[in-house]
This record gives C-alpha cells, sequence and structure tokens, in this order.
C-alpha cells in the first residue's frame, strides 16, 4: 500500500491498478478499501482506468486526525486527485457517494465525472425522526467507547436480524468493525447529517456528468432518493440496476460504470 499525505498532514492509504484516465473509488461506512466486492471491482475496472482504492481516514491503512471536518475528506480525495495527474473520476457507493459528490462540487474540474450507487438518504418525512435517534444513540455509545454496541445499533437500524447480529459479534471479521466503529459518525452525523433527505440542494451544484445509480432489489426509498438526485443534478442520469441490492454485483456494477466513464 502507497500513501499520500493529505493538508492537515494525515496520511491516507492506497492502492492503484492498471493505466488510463484515473478512476478513484470512494467507500460507505464500516469498510476499507479491500473488503467485500471492492477488490474484485477495481479488478474489473483496471484494464480501462487507472483505479485508486484508499482507505479513508479513521479506517485500515490510513491515519486520522481530530476534530473531524467533511473538508478534510474531501482534501484527502484531492490529495489522491493531485498524486494522479491533477483530475479524476470519482465512484462513491453509500455514504461515499454523498461524500463523492460534495467532493465534485468542492473541487469543480479536478473531478471530470462523478458516479453514484445508492447515496443513503431517505425522504420519507416519517423516517426523519427514527434517524435523529440513531444519531442521538451513536453518538453516544461512541462517547462511551462502546464500538461494538455502536455497530450493532447501526445494524439493527438497517434492518438486520437480532439473531443475525449476534452472530456476528462472534465472527472473525467482527472486531475490525469495530475498530473503524467511530468513523460512524463520519459518515452518518457529518456526511448524511441530521438532515436525511436527498441533498437536491447539493446535487443541483454538481456541473459535470454525474451517473445516479440504485437497484431495483434494494430499500425502497433508495431508487427514489436516486432519482431525485438525478433530477436535480445539470448533467444527471439515473439507472436502476436489475435485481441488485444496497451490496451491488461488482460484475453488474462494472460495465456499466465503464459505459459512462468511456461515453
Amino acid at each position: 500500500m502507497d500513501t499520500v499525505r493529505s493538508p492537515d498532514g494525515t496520511a491516507i492509504g492506497y492502492d492503484e491498478a492498471g493505466e488510463g484516465p484515473a478512476l478513484i473509488l470512494v467507500d460507505g461506512a464500516l469498510s476499507v478499501h479491500s473488503t467485500g466486492g471492492k477488490s474484485e471491482l477495481a479488478g474489473l475496472l483496471a484494464p480501462h482506468f487507472r483505479v485508486c482504492g484508499y482507505d479513508r481516514r479513521g479506517r485500515g491503512g490510513s491515519g486520522d486526525t481530530l476534530p473531524y471536518a467533511v473538508d478534510r475528506e474531501i482534501e484527502d480525495l484531492e490529495a489522491l486527485i493531485d498524486q494522479a495527474g491533477g483530475s479524476a473520476y470519482l465512484y462513491g457507493h453509500s455514504s461515499g457517494a454523498t461524500l463523492a459528490m460534495q467532493a465534485a462540487v468542492a473541487l469543480g474540474s479536478k473531478v471530470s465525472r462523478l458516479a453514484m450507487y445508492e447515496a443513503p438518504h431517505n425522504g420519507d418525512p416519517d423516517a426523519q425522526d427514527a434517524w435523529r435517534e440513531y444519531l442521538r444513540e451513536l453518538g453516544q455509545l461512541l462517547a462511551a467507547g462502546e464500538h461494538g454496541d455502536a455497530v450493532a445499533l447501526f445494524m439493527r437500524f438497517i434492518g438486520t436480524p437480532g439473531d443475525q447480529i449476534e452472530g456476528m459479534r462472534k465472527a472473525p471479521f467482527w472486531p475490525a468493525m469495530e475498530a473503524i466503529a467511530p468513523t460512524m459518525a463520519y459518515d452518518h452525523a457529518a456526511i448524511v447529517g441530521d438532515r436525511w433527505s436527498p441533498p437536491v440542494d447539493l446535487a443541483a451544484r454538481v456541473s459535470v456528468p454525474a451517473l445516479v445509480m440504485a437497484g431495483d432489489a434494494s430499500l425502497p426509498f433508495m431508487p427514489r432518493t436516486a432519482k431525485a438526485l438525478s433530477e436535480a443534478m445539470p448533467h444527471g442520469q439515473l439507472r436502476i440496476l436489475a435485481g441488485q441490492t444496497h451490496n451491488v454485483k461488482p460484475d453488474v456494477l462494472a460495465p456499466v460504470l465503464v459505459d459512462f466513464f468511456t461515453s
């Protein structure tokens, strides 16, 4: 793993593969760039792009510098873009999609195209109180150092059955999730924010071509959010992927990204 220094001195760890235009993959909550299907996705994209997978600050091979601010994460992305030559495509998943959208607005011409999959915003007015209560409980657990309970809280919030959560707590991967639990506050309280509804005002400021995606087998609000964001963007387009959940399959996603970024 290589590292680049963000302006505040934080070391950001990343891996690169392939040649061509730079494409940076921006992860969502509770993940590092080498987990799940991200390595497979990078491998499928590498024949077409110079693919950069990185660990967001506070995770894996990257450091952290407090206090946290979303602007620092945007500076991390800018540092990665600069080391890649000064401009890049961005693909963000989940809360990483919201971060990528914020970076596309803040960094101007340094982000030449933007792709997003299921930015986790819910416009249902009845859901707002539940989100704010989740953020309140999350803050209390993290402040008390109860990282495992904080991860479990999030799992319950997204609908994971209790018996599955108990099984996960005994699994080998659970300590790694606990280790990066504090970054849930970065994703949920800071990046998504207490206004859970789709940030159409931000989307309206995305000046580059943007592809906004969701799966038709995902939570019902995800396609609605993708539609709202894509319609707010001056150059946005919507793509609903058949049979896909929030954990989109790399072999389904990769051809869609290749088509968008090379069109």
